[in-house]
């Protein structure tokens, strides 16, 4: 059994502010640790389950954030960027039983601790098919579509209760209760790593893989804070102006989708001026 943990950063244990998640700050030297903790409980469940390989996809900014002399030795750690998938990377290749969404956050627009999709900033919302997508929503569309479950989640309560609409199935562990975007009610290391490390060993019994879900087509759309962002992702072919501030795009499949998210806010995210935004 192998089990893929995507890692993301802003759900992970006392983190609540920018300066928490933004590598090379103090504070996000410090809260390595934690996220690392959060990362490691969850490997720790997972073998305690029967699983007999995890593999962990750093899914945050740099995606070299993770601890790797602090994981269990029996874990394997796919850092650094530029990867086919981004935050899911490794489940395209067949082998993978589950997936765990581990520090995830709310969507862009909507309430959350460091609530954002993608960018930190600029996007202020995401629609799939309509509904409105955190990038848990979309990561599990990406995954479906090769017949893996996703079956344990971990941030905020607020992201447990967006998750319920996607993995409905999953365990979810709230490590801190939404006060604002950079405010929190947090429990402490210790207590989240074995309330993670329960429910991952407990997850381990949902890891079943299911014929791959072709849902296509997908419609994604984008709105920024500002009209000159929607003008530079349409540069990606397939991307239209939807609004004064929206683009979207359709596609058959959401690998294709995801792929295509990627460019856009790698875009926009190049056309962003330092004081104006």
């Amino acid at each position: 059994m192998k089990i893929l943990i995507s890692a993301d950063m802003e759900g992970a244990t006392g983190v609540t502010w920018p300066g928490d998640v933004l590598p090379g700050t103090p504070q996000w030297e410090r809260c390595r640790t934690l996220f690392t903790s959060d990362v490691n409980a969850a490997v720790l469940g997972f073998l305690d389950g029967g699983a007999d390989d995890v593999l962990i996809n750093e899914a945050h900014w740099s995606m070299r954030n993770l601890l790797l002399e602090q994981l269990d030795d029996r874990a394997q750690l796919l850092t650094g960027r530029h990867k086919t998938l981004s935050m899911v990377e490794g489940v395209q290749h067949g082998d993978v039983d589950a997936i765990a969404f581990i520090g995830y956050h709310t969507g862009a627009g909507t309430e959350g601790v460091l609530a954002h999709t993608y960018l930190a900033n600029s996007v202020t919302g995401v629609w799939l098919n309509g509904a409105r997508a955190s990038e848990g929503l979309l990561n599990a569309h990406v995954v479906a579509e090769y017949g893996v479950p996703v079956v344990l989640v971990t941030g905020d309560d607020l992201t447990c209760r967006d998750a319920d609409g996607y993995a409905p199935d999953a365990r979810k562990v709230a490590v801190k209760d939404y006060v604002s975007r950079y405010a929190a009610v947090c429990r402490t290391p210790a207590r989240t790593a074995a309330d993670i490390r329960s429910a991952a060993r407990e997850a381990t019994a949902l890891a079943v893989r299911y014929e791959p879900v072709d849902g296509g087509p997908f419609t994604i759309e984008l709105e920024f804070d500002a009209e000159h962002l929607a003008g530079a992702a349409t540069v990606v072919p397939g991307v239209v102006g939807s609004g004064e501030r929206r683009v979207a795009y359709t596609t058959g499949t959401m690998y294709d989708g995801i792929r295509t998210f990627k460019a856009v806010t790698t875009i926009v995210s190049a056309a962003v001026e330092e004081q104006y935004g």
